[in-house]
């Protein structure tokens, strides 16, 4: 009764005992049953919508008068608490398309460079390389251009492989993390053992993110560590991807400084994770990145249950 009430209103209402023993329906019936005497119901509007209600019930006495507008501030608190609360996860949700708008660009890109400029300095190259073959034996200094310029077209198409990787890397999409982590290793200036317990596939954002936080460490330890050799683990944990970066460099490393890692933590905390480094000089860096297993999908608030 008195939640309906409310719900009509959208004020707080009022049930005594008296209203119980004159009342014929199943909520009536229920307190009565419960030994109800009092009964006081204000609703908890969220941005003008009717999120749920908060009741308080004595079975001793009446409630006290002015226990309407007591429990009215206080829903009006718990409005506010889960008004920020929404708009927190509607931020995060607002962050997580945003990162998801970054790396199809990057995909994008990444396809553009591959299948128009590269595959271009390919058919260059080997139309210069068949030039070379048609070049009379009297002709060495043109053989040699043409040898210069081949060899000039397989370093442009190399450097164009590798900024390629560094906008989005394929093997990513096509393989998962595993063999893009251990390609990551191959290419390192410093030796990395690598420790992958899990083959599963996991969101796409999830993957990139934790890809770039290994990419973006190993080429700040090759930059600045000093270091002989650096393990890299990814595991499963409860709900959650766990990466670990550790070298055995010098130390010291400052993720504000120009580090890179400033902008991949933006990433990270994006899809609801959380990067730590350590790096206490003359004992190297420790990078550690918790990443969730799955994205949170954001609800339709009209979909919010209701709380009595």
């Amino acid at each position: 009764m008195a939640s309906a009430e409310s719900y009509r209103t959208g004020r707080p209402a009022r049930v005594d005992s008296m209203d119980w023993s004159s009342g014929s329906g199943p909520v009536a019936a229920t307190a009565r049953h419960l030994g109800v005497v009092s009964t006081v119901v204000s609703p908890i509007v969220v941005e003008g919508r009717l999120w749920g209600a908060m009741s308080v019930s004595s079975t001793d006495e009446l409630l006290p008068l002015g226990t309407e507008e007591r429990l009215d501030k206080f829903t009006e608190l718990v409005a506010t608490a889960i008004a920020n609360a929404e708009s927190r996860s509607e931020l995060a949700a607002s962050r997580r398309r945003i990162v998801a708008a970054s790396d199809e660009a990057r995909r994008r890109i990444e396809r553009d460079l591959h299948d128009g400029m590269q595959q271009r300095l390919v058919s260059l190259g080997l139309a210069v390389r068949a030039a070379d073959i048609n070049v009379p034996p009297d002709r060495a200094d043109l053989r040699a251009e043409l040898s210069s310029i081949a060899i000039g077209l397989a370093e442009a198409i190399e450097d164009l492989q590798e900024i390629s990787r560094g906008i989005h890397p394929a093997i990513l999409s096509e393989s998962g993390l595993r063999p893009a982590l251990r390609t990551l290793a191959r290419r390192s200036a410093i030796p990395v053992e690598i420790d992958v317990a899990t083959d599963m596939r996991l969101p796409e954002p999830i993957e990139v993110a934790a890809y770039f936080v290994v990419s973006e460490a190993l080429a700040n330890a090759a930059k600045h560590a000093q270091a002989s050799l650096i393990e890299v683990s990814l595991a499963r944990g409860d709900g959650s991807l766990l990466l670990s970066v550790r070298d055995d460099g010098v130390g010291g490393a400052d993720p504000a400084c120009g580090s890179g890692l400033v902008g991949l933590t933006d990433r990270v905390e994006a899809l609801g994770g959380s990067i730590r480094v350590r790096s206490r000089p003359g004992e190297g860096t420790h990078i550690t990145a918790e990443l969730p297993l799955e994205l949170e999908v954001r609800k339709n608030p009209e979909q919010s249950p209701a709380a009595d």
